[in-house]
């Protein structure tokens, strides 16, 4: 059996580069509901795995690629609005550290966690450690397109957050990026998939390689043009 969890259950805050044996949330603060539901959920198969119950936990980076664009997917929905020009500038001081990684290397780690994972181990599906300013010159050097001039404070984006989701509470819509989801950003998320390759044969694709994929089908879906 495999759980999949998220890396806000691992560590609040903390830039992890070389951690492959995965950290514990201490449980005391969170930045939003799904993370505490995240970490709950942990703490449950954590103990049905010490009682003998075969599970094996996961946990994806940010994911990106070609799909809904639900609020999960949130590299694909920024773009988005980068290309559209709804977002001006980099967001915030482009110190932020997220491990991207492709939907379809998340799906084949799941199946490989089933098949080789061990029971009561976890394994980080992660990929490369970069900034969302890195992902922003990433996709202007793929589109041939002019990367911005600026950054947009992270305080501002927040109370865009608030702004957004009273607006989406009245349309019905998904907000672009809630404030929750900004006091994630301003946490550090880096980590090493090294067990997940040597255990499982994780291997993630190059990430010029899959934005170019997901920045191709955003625009045969008419969604960006470039």
């Amino acid at each position: 059996m495999v759980k999949s969890g998220n890396l806000t259950v691992l560590v609040t805050g903390a830039i992890s580069k070389n951690n492959y044996a995965c950290t514990m949330h201490k449980g005391k603060t969170f930045c939003t509901e799904y993370e505490k539901s995240k970490v709950l959920a942990d703490r449950i198969a954590l103990q049905a795995a010490a009682e003998g119950v075969p599970i094996t936990i996961v946990y994806p980076g940010v994911i990106y690629g070609p799909g809904k664009l639900t609020t999960g997917n949130l590299v694909s929905r920024i773009l988005i609005e980068r290309f559209n020009g709804r977002l001006p500038g980099y967001i915030g001081d482009g110190y932020d550290r997220e491990s991207f990684c492709h939907v379809d290397d998340v799906v084949s780690g799941h199946i490989a966690a089933m098949e080789k994972g061990r029971v009561g181990e976890r394994y980080l599906l992660t990929g490369k450690n970069l900034s969302f300013m890195h992902i922003f010159n990433m996709a202007a050097n793929i589109t041939n397109t002019k990367a911005p001039y600026f950054h947009v404070p992270l305080w501002l984006i927040e109370i865009y957050g608030w702004i957004s989701v009273f607006i989406s509470r009245i349309t019905g819509k998904l907000p672009l990026i809630s404030y929750p989801t900004v006091r994630v950003i301003r946490h550090q998320w880096a980590y090493s998939c090294e067990k997940a390759k040597r255990e499982l044969g994780y291997n993630p694709r190059n990430l010029t390689e899959g934005l170019a994929e997901m920045l191709l089908w955003l625009k045969n879906e008419k969604l960006i043009k470039f």
